[in-house]
């Protein structure tokens, strides 16, 4: 029993032994990093490289390359004497590109002409300053305003760039690192690391780099500065005020991944800096858009853009617009938008795609059949005689020929207005006779733009950018106007819409949202987040109406308006659109001029999409007063495009 008691006794006094020799050595490791952290001064990097954007297939589309800067730092108690000599000293190495500021050249004044500067001030202004009605920031703001240009005109060169200079070093708040060159050149580099200023460091500093030029880049957006309303959720999230971050687009969007880890430097008291802890680059953006795919698209567009110049009629044709996606997850794969300036010079226009509307024409009459189906206004394989329709008090509306005996099918095949008309009065509650008395309401309107919202037309695809537009509603409720809603001739649209339609069309109802991101890498490589398809909607009807829908569209390709756009041993389905529209050919914000855009879709193969593609071409004609000539555009693009994409890719 004893043994047991010793051996007890001896345990207790063992773990507590123990207990209290972590606990003095735990609060002397915490004693230490206080006592470190109260003592020592810690700095960041001023920028560290942003994570890389990539193609599908790992091609470098956006980089970073470092560029040498001089970068200032306040030390701790640092007088302004102590700042100008620093700002003299740089002065005498340093080539700066800017000019000080009048306010720079006043401040600098003050701060060298102290005595002067406070004869400024009146005595009866430093009374109400002693009575406090006046304080030291309503001085100051007295005596820049007495600064004369006389005064100011007594600056030499040197002292001059002194001045702006020591804007640079005080410039943001008092603890951020101060940028006060970029792009140094080597000998100003060594001279000024060979003064040992106090504060002063040389450090890399990271820009982006576009291999491809301008290809894309309205899309990857660009870095800037924090702005002046969004300091606050930056410094929140961690951020420094001088940081740069992903101002729109892409750069914008992936901010998060994107952005870098800054090393972390010790001062010494030298004023030089030790690394203590390396920063890291930010995470990597592989998109969905094959770039090869891209530049190749890219140069067919602009051989078509100056070839399809040359015709009748292109006076108000400026460029066109190419999208190429994957049907089935709602990936892109390429986004061409090319403007001709002329004299063989093109700007990329990208991201046009998103924030442009266009009004699209027949190309919409697979949602509009869709709506027919599922509100039992077709009465499928009816055969019908094309013609016009007279509504009362309104010009006669038609197909744009006599299109002989059609049904449901060849209505899609040959594009008859007339069939859609018909479909839209039905569904009014009327049956169709000349000049005929139609009244309609919201109502009717809003079951055709719900449908078409079911396909992407007339609402955000969900794509992974800001900025994203929906295009226009026509606000008016008229009877002709459901007419027009019906074949396109009314709401705009993005050609992001299109794409999103047409691959509703090629999935029978199933609406991916588009992305532009595949995946997020980190810096070994490994997976940090991957793109899951996501279905925004399913349009609810029996598949037997959408084998029609996409019979018709194979019979638009193969037969129909949309011969030659593609190869038809592609086994392709599609839809072509030709719409009016008003152009503003004096650019006065009023349009003047009628015009006509061109429009077309298609997926390919019909049984198992494997990409889609939409082109749009806006003002490609227009009636000069001796002609209406009409210039194939859209059908060159198509049928050069399609080729290069499932031939390649």
């Amino acid at each position: 029993m004893k043994k047991f008691y010793y051996g007890f006794i001896f345990s207790l006094f063992l773990l507590t032994s123990i207990f209290l020799y972590q606990t003095i050595f735990q609060k002397q490791e915490y004693y230490q990093q206080m006592y470190e952290e109260k003592t020592n001064r810690y700095v960041q990097s001023l920028s560290r490289p942003r994570g890389r954007i990539l193609d599908c297939k790992g091609n470098v589309l956006v980089d970073n390359i470092g560029i040498k800067a001089i970068v200032y730092r306040k030390n701790n108690y640092i007088d302004t004497e102590k700042e100008l000599e620093i700002a003299k000293e740089l002065a005498m190495v340093l080539t700066m590109d800017q000019n000080p500021s009048l306010l720079d050249l006043k401040n600098y004044w003050i701060v060298t002409h102290q005595k002067d500067a406070d004869a400024l001030i009146t005595q009866e202004e430093y009374d109400l300053y002693e009575q406090r009605k006046l304080n030291s920031q309503d001085l100051y703001l007295l005596k820049l305003d007495r600064i004369t240009e006389d005064m100011l005109n007594t600056f030499s060169a040197i002292e001059k760039k002194v001045a702006l200079l020591y804007h640079l070093m005080n410039e943001g708040y008092y603890y951020e690192a101060k940028l006060i060159k970029l792009e140094v050149s080597e000998s100003e580099n060594a001279q000024i690391l060979e003064k040992k200023l106090s504060g002063i460091t040389s450090e890399m500093y990271f820009k982006r780099e576009y291999p491809y030029g301008s290809t894309l880049r309205g899309l990857f957006g660009t870095v800037g500065p924090i702005f002046e309303e969004e300091k606050e959720k930056y410094l929140n999230l961690g951020y420094s005020l001088n940081d740069q971050i992903g101002i729109s687009y892409l750069e914008e969007q992936y901010e998060p991944f994107l952005k870098g880890e800054k090393d972390v430097y010790k001062v010494e008291n030298d004023g030089t800096l030790t690394l203590v802890k390396e920063g890291k680059r930010g995470h990597d953006l592989v998109l969905s858009i094959d770039i090869h795919m891209q530049l190749g698209l890219e140069q067919i567009v602009k051989e078509q853009i100056k070839e399809g110049k040359k015709l009748k009629n292109t006076e108000y044709y400026h460029g066109s617009y190419v999208l190429v996606g994957t049907p089935l997850d709602g990936q892109l794969k390429a986004i061409v938008g090319l403007q001709y300036l002329g004299n063989d010079v093109f700007k990329n226009v990208e991201s046009d795609v998103l924030t442009k509307s266009f009004t699209v024409g027949s190309i919409v009459k697979g949602a509009s059949m869709a709506m027919a189906y599922q509100n039992k206004l077709v009465e499928v394989g009816k055969k019908i005689k094309d013609s016009c329709v007279k509504l009362y008090l309104v010009p006669e509306k038609c197909s744009y020929k006599s299109l002989g005996m059609i049904d449901d099918i060849t209505a899609l095949k040959t594009s008859s207005n007339y069939y859609q008309f018909l479909l839209a009065i039905k569904l009014a509650g009327y049956t169709y006779k000349p000049n005929l008395k139609m009244q309609v309401s919201e109502k009717e309107f809003s079951i055709y733009r719900d449908a078409f919202s079911l396909f992407g037309l007339g609402v955000k695809t969900g794509i992974d950018l800001p900025y994203e537009q929906t295009g226009m509603k026509g606000k008016t409720i008229a009877p002709d106007l459901l007419l027009n809603l019906a074949i396109g001739q009314y709401d705009t649209y993005t050609p992001l819409e299109l794409l999103q339609y047409i691959n509703t069309i090629a999935t029978s109802g199933v609406r991916y949202k588009l992305s532009l991101m595949d995946k997020i890498l980190d810096t070994d490589g490994n997976v940090v987040l991957k793109q899951e398809k996501t279905i925004l909607s399913t349009f609810a009807l029996e598949q037997t109406y959408f084998d029609r829908i996409h019979t018709g569209f194979y019979q638009v390709l193969n037969g129909g308006t949309g011969s030659g756009y593609v190869d038809v041993n592609l086994k392709a389905a599609g839809k072509t659109g030709t719409s009016e529209t008003i152009y503003d050919s004096n650019q006065d914000g009023v349009g003047d001029v009628e015009t006509i855009n061109n429009t077309f879709a298609f997926y390919a193969p019909v049984e198992s999409p494997k990409y889609s593609m939409v082109v749009v071409s806006p003002n490609v004609s227009h009636y000069n007063g001796t002609t209406n000539y009409f210039a194939y555009i859209n059908r060159y693009i198509s049928k050069s495009a399609s080729d290069y994409v499932f031939k390649n890719f």
